[in-house]
């Protein structure tokens, strides 16, 4: 075995090299190579394992060793989480609801009144069957009349203020001048020129700018109505409308889709005609609003996607219409069904004979009050209006 070279300081000295396997155990201070150290003399027995070390080496004698550590989740981490859900839900329903909506050109290019502060809304129910298969007419009790027609027109009015948001219903009977056309019920614009002629028959009968047009059909309706699972309505008294396919009895009560629909357009039933339908119709719209934003359907995912979904593919808005609008819509209308707006049907003169048929005159000097005030945002000027036209009990 080669040796070193001598030291110079210490003459006759010579060194050798220690086996490869001596040096090894060295390292390891003895035993089998890369085994650990055998324990001390006296400790041959010591408890072994995660909590139990020699003493006097740093380590803890009483079996409360650390053990294997457990994960805690940091408090950022945490938060983040929350952040994403409360952003990232919210975002996932309005997204679902938007792309659902389907979009038509509404609203007249000219020919139309100076803008006005506020938000206006037409809300126009449409009550045509083409979308409906034969089941669903025999569900909703719809018949198989032809053509399009509109079952229910109304303003929504948002102010741009703190003022109460005012819903306005106008009968379908009304009869007013139609652009181009003479002077018919209100509803027969709808069916000589589609939403733009209806938009431009509203402004002119009413001197407002209509803003956005949101429009609803009589399936999706019903099945929005589902979607939520159902809304409460207290019916004044006893209905039993075989057109409507309906026979309700007085009191409060869950009405599914096709009940809440047939409840909305009975007419003859109700002594009251056409006037007690349309507020029936602000009743039924303005609490499906009000359960679609509620806990009950919010909290619940699964109930709150598939009403998102149903909500949209129940609306047709005019093409411009921004997500925006149409959630300050919803919004709205869950404010009137909560008693925070306003609700009533334009002012009525009383009925008339006209080549139409029977149909109804509006009271030109109040209903003039009226969308005077909404012209000029001022809605709080509606409510002597609305408590005046409050049905007595």
């Amino acid at each position: 075995m080669a040796g070193r070279d001598p030291d110079p300081d210490r003459p006759g000295t010579v060194y050798h090299s220690r086996p490869r396997l001596l040096r090894f155990r060295r390292r390891g201070l003895g035993g089998t190579p890369g085994q650990p150290p055998p324990p001390p003399p006296g400790q041959e027995h010591a408890p072994s394992g995660p909590g139990f070390r020699p003493e006097g080496q740093g380590y803890r004698p009483d079996g409360q060793g650390r053990g294997r550590r457990r994960w805690r989740p940091r408090p950022r981490l945490v938060a983040a989480v929350v952040v994403l859900v409360l952003l990232g839900y919210p975002a996932l329903l309005a997204v679902t609801a938007i792309t659902s909506l389907s979009r038509i050109p509404a609203l007249p290019d000219s020919g139309r009144p100076a803008e006005t502060p506020g938000r206006t809304y037409l809300v126009v129910g449409s009550d045509s069957r083409q979308d409906l298969s034969r089941d669903e007419r025999a569900k909703l009790g719809t018949g198989k009349a032809a053509g399009t027609r509109t079952d229910t027109i109304m303003i929504l009015h948002v102010p741009s203020g703190d003022g109460p948001s005012v819903l306005v219903s106008l009968p379908r009977d009304s009869y007013v001048p139609v652009p181009g056309k003479g002077r018919h019920k209100i509803n027969a614009a709808y069916a000589l020129g589609g939403p733009s002629l209806l938009v431009r028959t509203v402004e002119q009968a009413t001197g407002l700018r209509v803003d956005e047009y949101v429009e609803t059909g009589l399936g999706g309706y019903a099945n929005l109505v589902d979607a939520i699972g159902g809304v409460r309505l207290c019916v004044k008294r006893a209905m039993k409308d075989e057109k409507a396919h309906i026979d309700l009895a007085p009191g409060c009560q869950v009405m599914n889709g096709a009940t809440a629909l047939g409840y909305a357009r009975a007419r003859y039933s109700d002594p009251r005609g056409d006037l007690g339908r349309v507020e029936r119709q602000r009743e039924v719209l303005a609490a499906i609003a009000s359960k679609t934003l509620s806990p009950a359907v919010v909290a619940v995912p699964w109930r709150a996607l598939a009403a998102a979904g149903a909500g949209g593919r129940a609306l047709t808005v005019d093409d411009g219409a921004s997500a925006l609008g149409v959630a300050q819509f919803v919004l709205a209308m869950r404010g009137v069904s909560g008693g925070d707006g306003l609700s009533l049907t334009v002012p009525i003169a009383g009925d008339i004979s006209t080549s139409d048929g029977a149909a109804l005159a509006w009271n030109t000097a109040k209903a003039r009050a009226l969308f005077t005030a909404l012209a000029n945002d001022d809605t709080e000027a509606v409510r002597p209006l609305a408590e005046a036209g409050r049905p007595k009990r």
